[in-house]
């Protein structure tokens, strides 16, 4: 038995049944462990045999809309990660967020052994837990990144506490208005490009603990899609239908700056409070325009690397997968010359 494969027997049981995820407060507890009966992980042997080989670790990020702008940062990340350890990796994924076909790609993987280690952002949640415990219970290391699925068979997550930045998102727009006196009434429309997404529901449920008791409606999430065009309409649509609008919230980069564009659109609108997510070249021009008040950076650069770095540790010296979390950074007018803008 190589060192290599003695350090991944030692270890593979205890990452799987005390693999590490992040609370909102950024401190780590267990997660649900999967696999076999008796919650351990076993390395398939055709992937032993590649890494004790010496053979590039072929390492999977399959990211809910590959479309989306965002995912060109962790497909950046992912190709600084790849040239650092000698990996073979791909940013794959469906365009729309399919969530049938992001699971039929991957069983692909699985049933072609095409894939040493694997990283999933779930289109939807429900809909990826059982692939994802396919790929473990094939002794193919998997962990969620991006977007948690902390019911399933993941063995770690990279990226940020969704719940968590959701709610500081509704408590930055109440600090903003209660700055301006409108904290006491009126509405909060929320957007996302796509609500039925398990990233979406996690951060919209962080965002309505944070509204709780504040005394303002919120509406939404209103679904808006991710071509601009067609999100901008919604926005348009959706706004026209409200009165006593104080502010809006995008829970991603791509609704965020539909509805700016919304908001830039008259300057009748200049009082409604806009809070987003993400730092695409559009919303920093936003942000120095005072059109956006803030927006919250999660660092997708981050979490293309950290996915690779975390598996590919455990494939090749049998290091531990942890979760990782890549933080939120709030983004104002103030400091958007500082920030890494998402290209």
């Amino acid at each position: 038995m190589s060192t290599r494969t003695l350090f991944r027997t030692l270890l593979a049981a205890s990452t799987a049944t005390a693999a590490l995820t992040l609370t909102a407060c950024g401190a780590v507890q267990p997660a649900d462990g999967g696999g076999t009966e008796d919650g351990s992980f076993k390395l398939a042997s055709w992937i032993e045999r590649r890494a004790d080989g010496g053979e590039p670790m072929r390492i999977k990020l399959s990211y809910h809309d590959p479309s989306l702008a965002f995912a060109t940062p962790i497909g950046a990340g992912m190709k600084k990660a790849a040239k650092e350890f000698g990996a073979e990796t791909a940013l794959i994924g469906p365009t729309g967020g399919d969530a049938a076909q992001q699971v039929s790609e991957i069983q692909t993987l699985i049933q072609q052994k095409a894939v040493d280690g694997l990283a999933v952002s779930s289109a939807s949640s429900d809909a990826l837990k059982p692939v994802i415990a396919q790929a473990y219970d094939a002794g193919i290391p998997v962990i969620s990144f991006n977007t948690d699925n902390p019911d399933s068979r993941q063995m770690g997550f990279v990226g940020q506490d969704l719940k968590g930045s959701g709610k500081a998102q509704a408590e930055r727009l109440l600090k903003e208005l209660a700055a301006r006196g409108k904290a006491e009434r009126g509405k909060v429309v929320v957007f996302s490009v796509d609500t039925g997404a398990g990233w979406s529901h996690d951060r919209f449920g962080g965002f309505k603990e944070g509204m709780a008791g504040s005394g303002l409606d919120v509406v939404g999430p209103v679904n808006v899609g991710n071509e601009p065009s067609a999100a901008y309409n919604t926005v348009e649509s959706t706004m026209s239908g409200q009165s006593g609008v104080v502010a809006v919230a995008g829970l991603d980069c791509c609704s965020t700056t539909a509805a700016a564009k919304w908001v830039a659109g008259d300057s009748g609108r200049d009082g409604i409070v806009v809070g987003g997510f993400d730092l695409l070249p559009q919303t920093a021009e936003y942000l120095t325009e005072g059109v956006v008040d803030f927006t919250i950076s999660q660092n997708p650069t981050e979490q293309g690397y950290q996915a690779v770095k975390v598996l590919h540790g455990f494939l090749d010296q049998g290091t531990r997968i942890t979760g990782v979390n890549t933080g939120a950074q709030f983004v104002t007018r103030d400091n958007v010359a500082d920030a890494t803008v998402e290209k």
